[in-house]
């Protein structure tokens, strides 16, 4: 049995309605999509939030009250696998490293005197998580003047750019007297990078990373006294890798991404709006024309 013209004309109407929605829906925020090259797979694309870190890494070395007679030590410990873990020495950042299997290694250089030593752990998005326990290291230096110890910094403890752009990694040096010596292991196999600064200040030194990967950076640097400073960073070759980077470097298994906007639902939506409206055009007509014939 075939319903009567308003019944079929009102519920196209309705149906015009939600069709009219989800077109606004889909032109304001078409509907995208990852295509992973390896897999072949689709997904939704889009940067999610996630809680902090809530695991603290611990120092497995060296322990708290060590005393030790050179400027630079090696520090071990327990991490969160995935996350990148920062030293810090009487709360000035020291050094970093990816967190592999759940392990880390870190080569810092002390402060004269007591050095309480922290490890954070930091996620994808940057979060800190929880402080380590405390670890105090002395050093007695054989030079008790302050001044001529030479020091690293950085505000970057993690830096990237895609292979075969130029990485630049701003970083700072204090203490000592120039000139100095610069050398930059970038870890991937490379010639280390050699700089010479006259004077004590920011400088920035670059590297174009061939193959993606994550990368265990090592500067050192010497004054004419021959003063030592180490600092240890992680570099980043955007991508995937399909092998370890060199000297403890990590495989990254990222998708390469494409974008791509699906339209496709508009071809079927769009003629049946179109077909609703016709209809609702009839409707008006169909009324006009019975009122004309009850005059």
């Amino acid at each position: 049995m075939l319903l009567p013209m308003p019944s079929i004309v009102k519920n196209l109407k309705t149906l015009a309605c939600c069709l009219s929605l989800l077109l606004s829906v889909l032109i304001v925020s078409p509907l995208v999509v990852n295509a992973a090259q390896d897999s072949g797979s689709t997904g939704l694309e889009g940067r999610i939030s996630a809680p902090a870190p809530t695991t603290a890494a611990t120092i497995s070395f060296p322990r708290s009250g060590t005393v030790v007679t050179d400027s630079v030590i090696t520090v071990t410990g327990l991490c969160p696998s995935g996350t990148i873990i920062k030293i810090f020495k009487n709360n000035v950042f020291a050094g970093s490293a990816q967190c592999i299997r759940g392990s880390f290694s870190v080569q810092i250089d002390l402060f004269s005197g007591q050095n309480d030593l922290i490890v954070r752990v930091y996620d994808d998005l940057d979060q800190a998580g929880p402080d380590s326990a405390v670890v105090t290291v002395n050093y007695n230096s054989p030079n008790n003047n302050v001044a001529a110890r030479v020091s690293l910094t950085s505000n970057f403890a993690k830096r990237g750019a895609n292979p075969n752009e130029t990485l630049i990694w701003p970083l700072a040096i204090s203490g000592g007297d120039g000139p100095y010596a610069i050398s930059v292991d970038w870890g991937d196999g490379s010639t280390p990078s050699i700089i010479s600064l006259q004077f004590a200040g920011n400088f920035n030194i670059s590297h174009v990373y061939a193959q993606p990967g994550v990368y265990t950076v090592i500067v050192r640097a010497v004054d004419k006294n021959g003063s030592v400073a180490f600092l240890q960073l992680v570099g980043v070759a955007n991508g995937a890798s399909g092998q370890d980077s060199a000297k403890g470097g990590v495989t990254q298994n990222n998708n390469t991404k494409n974008t791509k906007i699906i339209w496709w639902p508009l071809v079927g939506i769009i003629p049946l709006m179109l077909l609703a409206f016709w209809f609702g055009k009839r409707h008006q007509l169909f009324v006009l024309k019975k009122r004309i014939d009850q005059l």
